[in-house]
C-alpha cells in the first residue's frame, strides 16, 4: 500500500499513530525539516517525544525507523517542537513553519578503542559507520549510517509531504541551526534527496560569473578550508549548485570536474536569456539553499517538471 494522506494524518503500510502531548496549536507549513533522533531506538525516541517533562520538552510530527515503520505523533497541520531556536528566508522559529521528521539514528559517533560507540553507550559495527566532516565545518568524525530502507522511506515521505502541502523546500536541522544542530548529518543523502523530490523549474542550474580578479575555490565553506585548484580568474562562469549566507557551493562550466565553495562577495548573477535567474546570494543568515546539482537537474524526468504545477496550491485545510 502507498502512503496518503487524510485529513491531516498518514495512511499506509508500517504506518502507527500515538499522539504526543508536546505540541501547539494550527499551522499551514512551508517547509519540511529532517532530523536524527540520536537515540537507541524508535521505541526509546517515540516515548521521550510522547513524554511531557518539566522542561526540554520536544515532539516531531513522524519518527521514521530504521526498517521503514512509521509513527505519527501529531497531525501535520499542528506545530510540533522540534526545530528549537532556528530561522530560515525570513522566518524566526520553524516549529510554527515546518513540518519535522525524526529519523531513527544515533547521529555523531565518537571512537573508544577499536569501537564506535553513541552518547548513551551501544557500540556500532564498522559497516554503520561513516567518516566525514560535517558540511557545516568540523573535523572529520564518525557518523551512524542510515539504512537504505530508511533513506528510501524518507524521499517517499518527503515527495509525498511536498506535494500534498506545496512544501517550499526540504531542509536540515543543520541549515536552519547552524552551530547548535548537525542533523541529520554527512551520513544522510540530503542533497540528492532534494534534487529527487524537487526538482527544477529549468533543465540547468543559474550561471554566476566570478567578479574578483582572483578567486579561491575552496573544499568547504570557509577560508580555513584548503583550495580544489586554482583560484579562478575575473570572468569565470560557474554553475550555483548550493547558496549559503556566505558561501556558495560552484562548479566551474568549462571544467565539471572542479566544484567548490567560493565567497558570495565576489561572483554575480548571468542575466539568462530565457528568463531572469535569482539575484546572488546575500550575506544574510536566512538564504535559501538550492542543494541541486547540475547533473541531476539534466536527468529530471518529465513527469516530475509536470508534476510540480501541483505542488504550490494552498495547502488542505483540516
Amino acid at each position: 500500500m502507498t502512503l496518503r494522506i487524510e485529513n491531516h494524518k498518514l495512511v499506509g503500510d508500517q504506518v502507527s499513530h500515538r499522539d504526543t502531548p508536546n505540541r501547539g496549536g494550527a499551522m499551514t507549513p512551508s517547509y519540511l525539516v529532517l532530523h536524527y533522533t540520536a537515540g537507541r531506538s524508535l521505541e526509546s525516541s517515540v516515548e521521550s517525544l510522547c513524554t511531557r517533562k518539566p522542561q526540554g520538552n520536544a515532539s516531531a510530527h513522524l519518527v521514521l525507523g530504521r526498517d521503514g515503520r512509521i509513527v505519527q505523533l501529531a497531525p501535520f497541520n499542528i506545530v510540533t517542537w522540534h526545530a528549537g531556536v532556528s530561522q530560515w528566508a525570513g522566518l524566526v522559529g520553524l516549529n510554527s513553519h515546518s513540518i519535522g521528521i525524526e529519523m531513527d539514528n544515533a547521529g555523531l559517533l565518537k571512537r573508544v578503542g577499536s569501537q564506535y560507540q553513541a552518547w548513551f553507550g551501544k557500540a556500532y559495527p564498522e559497516d554503520e559507520v561513516l567518516m566525514a566532516a560535517h558540511r557545516n565545518g568540523g573535523p572529520v568524525s564518525p557518523w551512524h549510517t542510515y539504512s537504505e530502507v530508511q533513506i528510501e522511506r524518507a524521499i517517499e515521505l518527503a515527495d509525498l509531504l511536498v506535494e500534498h502541502y506545496g512544501l517550499k523546500d526540504v531542509l536540515g536541522h543543520e541549515d536552519i541551526a547552524p552551530g547548535r544542530k548537525s542533523d541529520p548529518g554527512p551520513a544522510f543523502p540530503l542533497a540528492a534527496l532534494k534534487s529527487r523530490v524537487l526538482g527544477r523549474e529549468d533543465d540547468s542550474p543559474p550561471r554566476y560569473v566570478v567578479t574578483a580578479s582572483s578567486l579561491n575555490i575552496r573544499k568547504g565553506p570557509d577560508a580555513s578550508f584548503e583550495p580544489v585548484a586554482a583560484a579562478l580568474r575575473k570572468g569565470t562562469e560557474v554553475f550555483l549548485l548550493e547558496a549559503r549566507d556566505r558561501w556558495s557551493l560552484v562548479e566551474v562550466v568549462s571544467n565539471a570536474e572542479v566544484e567548490g565553495w567560493v565567497s558570495n562577495s565576489f561572483i554575480a548573477a548571468v542575466a539568462a536569456p530565457r528568463a531572469a535567474h535569482a539575484s546572488p546570494p546575500e550575506a544574510t543568515a536566512g538564504e535559501k539553499a538550492s542543494g541541486r546539482s547540475a547533473r541531476s537537474a539534466a536527468r529530471e524526468p518529465a513527469e516530475k517538471k509536470a508534476r510540480r504545477a501541483k505542488k504550490h496550491r494552498p495547502a488542505k485545510n483540516a
